[in-house]
């Protein structure tokens, strides 16, 4: 192991490691965003807005990530609409990521039980306060789980953005490997830093997941 050439490349690391974090909560904000509002589309089965959510949600989980960033990055501008790599990595993983958040804020939902919502309308609330006072805090709940683990996958596929020429995590290993050949010591430090980047959102996940848990809602 030659840890004079770890401590040289080190700020290299940390720079990749600010970008990937960069795009990664960017576009993962973006993604709850728009996953919120797909399943708010689709639980009150708007006409034509539902079956373009539903469209888009079936396009978005069976293509891969970085398909989808080609298309943004390199099939974009033949239209006329050109983005630059960091925006594409932000617009491609709210694409993939707004899919998957949809799905499970809308299984967060449907386990609700359907005399939740009835009592509160025959109590005087309208659509739009069931849904946002009794049927969404609850969504959340139940849905943590698989939303911490939708936040964990989508900062993994961060390490696809190197095919677009993005200074990530994985095209600075990839360079530093192929100028000078050493592998275990770039793979270290890749593997170091996600690491660093994805331990802290699995046990801060796993912490609001059993304080909210712990609140009672979802029960």
């Amino acid at each position: 192991m030659d840890f004079e050439f770890i401590k040289q490349v080190l700020p290299l690391y940390i720079d990749a490691a600010i970008l990937t974090l960069k795009i990664g909560i960017l576009g993962i904000l973006i993604a709850i965003i728009v996953g919120l509002l797909c399943t708010l589309v689709l639980h009150k089965k708007i006409p034509v807005l539902s079956q373009l959510v539903s469209i888009y949600i079936e396009m978005s989980r069976n293509t891969p990530l970085i398909i989808q960033l080609f298309f943004i990055y390199y099939g974009l501008p033949k239209l006329g609409l050109k983005v630059d790599a960091f925006a594409c990595g932000v617009f491609g993983l709210a694409f993939l990521g707004g899919s998957y958040m949809c799905e499970a804020f809308r299984s967060g939902i449907e386990t609700i039980d359907k005399i939740q919502e009835e009592s509160a309308l025959s109590l005087g609330l309208s659509h739009n306060q069931t849904l946002f006072y009794i049927l969404l805090p609850q969504a959340v709940s139940i849905s943590t789980p698989a939303f911490v683990a939708n936040i964990i996958f989508l900062l993994k596929e961060t390490s696809v953005f190197s095919a677009i020429s993005l200074m990530d995590l994985m095209f600075t290993a990839k360079d530093l490997i192929g100028l000078y050949y050493k592998t275990v010591e770039s793979l270290v430090l890749l593997v170091f830093f996600y690491l660093i980047i994805l331990l802290p959102v699995s046990i801060l996940g796993s912490y609001v997941e059993r304080r909210v848990r712990y609140a009672g809602f979802g029960s």
